[in-house]
């Protein structure tokens, strides 16, 4: 099949390849997009390149290192790596359906997932549905009020991380007012103040989140990936979307039910993995007019909504 498939034009290519698409149940815009995007490298760097990438026994390895340099060279958000990876390993999955020692997904597979996870059916994102939840944002009271705490804190009495009290300071609201259950908070403000963070929050640096989330309290490695995300965010909302379990359900969500871009969990838990999957998502249902902090905001509220934690 495979030889086959590379005897064809990149037009006919494409257009099986979106017809597999659309056996997995995949929207229309969908599909646009990922024929688009899974083609990239080709239209890049021609068609001997791509199949090498493709066909590649470290597929994984070889695809990032291309994509980035293209990107890099290019001067394009480096993000945007994983979201072409993720298109193309994809049709590296429809490539390899007719090898018989295939153990990638199949349609019928991929249809037998797709199960929405609660009785309610979440409305699909557009402009409308972003601006209804944002607005039901502000009437929250309680989370308004929290929010305009915070900025106070972080934009006007706190701004910088170069001494322990404001980090600490800081750090003990989140903690306070997010819940995130770190029950030793000292050692996590005299990390991040050892990480000299201010210029690095500055430029949007994602790698930041990684460096503060782990951290060694009492001889063991602790992981506070999702407070890692809120301390970078309220520093810097334009750059630094916010992780947390709602946002991870409600992503895990559309990809099952309309697939708008292939990922694990374990790339959610990635940061840099997280913001390219949102600017995906953000990108597939048109949500440009709105930046990654108010997705954010939606996204969180669809989560407590439709996922509510059980205790």
């Amino acid at each position: 099949m495979i030889e086959q498939i590379k005897s064809l034009s990149y037009e006919d290519i494409k257009s099986k390849y979106g017809a597999y698409l659309e056996s997995l149940d995949i929207s229309k815009n969908t599909r646009y997009t990922a024929c688009t995007d899974a083609f990239y490298l080709w239209r890049k760097r021609g068609k001997e390149a791509f199949w090498e990438v493709v066909l590649s026994d470290d597929f994984e390895a070889v695809c990032k290192k291309e994509l980035t340099a293209i990107l890099t060279s290019e001067t394009a958000a480096a993000s945007s790596v994983s979201s072409y990876v993720s298109h193309l390993r994809r049709f590296r999955k429809f490539i390899y359906e007719g090898s018989p020692n295939d153990t990638t997904i199949k349609p019928s597979q991929v249809k037998s997932s797709v199960k929405r996870k609660s009785a309610k059916q979440i409305p699909v994102p557009c402009e409308n549905e972003v601006r209804r939840y944002l607005a039901r944002w502000d009437t929250l009271e309680n989370y308004r009020l929290q929010e305009d705490a915070l900025n106070k804190l972080f934009f006007e009495l706190c701004p910088e991380n170069n001494d322990i009290v404001s980090v600490l300071l800081k750090c003990s609201t989140l903690n306070d007012f997010y819940s995130t259950n770190i029950f030793s908070i000292y050692p996590v403000a005299k990390h991040i103040l050892s990480l000299d963070i201010d210029e690095r929050l500055k430029a949007g640096d994602v790698t930041l989140v990684r460096d503060i989330q782990f951290i060694e309290i009492s001889g063991k490695q602790r992981n506070f990936y999702s407070f890692a995300t809120k301390y970078c965010s309220h520093h810097n909302p334009v750059d630094y979307p916010i992780y947390d379990s709602y946002v991870d359900a409600v992503l895990r969500y559309f990809q099952k039910t309309d697939g708008f871009m292939e990922f694990s969990q374990t790339d959610l838990k990635d940061y840099a993995g997280f913001k390219s999957i949102l600017e995906g998502f953000q990108k597939q249902y048109k949500l440009e007019p709105f930046s990654l902090k108010q997705i954010d905001q939606y996204i969180w509220q669809l989560g407590k909504e439709f996922f509510p934690k059980k205790y």
